[in-house]
């Protein structure tokens, strides 16, 4: 019997929007995912739109990228005229709920780039999700004044 993996159609299909289900998993999809990049060796900050359109609250406890040795979830907050960044252990999306990943708020920061990355570049990220799942989706790289 011929064995053969569903990453690759998983981020398939989550690229062109087509919600996720395996089994009775949640549908979990990404879109306007981007990459703000920084010049020299600062940190780079990942952000998009999680959906889940699935019955049950789905948690990314991590992501990976083979392109930067670090990516981790961050949270920026202001309170009180300053601002904070702080690494974060875990993201809750809840059922039929979307969790944005923006400038200012919840995003990935992606440290440590292992070779030169260029505007324009489409970097694949994957999600890690607290039931052992991945979700592969690719982020497009934009300048530093991107918004």
């Amino acid at each position: 019997m011929r064995m053969f993996s569903a990453l690759p159609l998983a981020a398939a299909l989550a690229l062109t929007g087509v919600p996720l289900h395996a089994g009775d998993t949640p549908a979990v999809t990404v879109d306007h995912a981007w990459v703000r990049l920084l010049p020299g060796t600062l940190p780079a900050g990942g952000y998009a739109t999680v959906h889940n359109s699935g019955n049950t609250p789905r948690t990314v406890t991590g992501a990976s990228s083979r392109d930067y040795k670090h990516v981790m979830l961050h949270q920026s907050t202001t309170q009180g005229g300053m601002s904070r960044m702080r690494m974060i252990d875990k993201l809750t999306v809840p059922a039929h709920a979307t969790v944005k990943l923006t400038p200012g708020g919840y995003h990935l920061m992606l440290m440590n780039a292992t070779h030169t990355i260029k505007v324009g570049d489409m970097i694949p990220v994957t999600l890690h999700f607290a039931d052992g799942k991945t979700l592969t989706v690719q982020f497009k790289v934009r300048p530093a004044n991107a918004h």
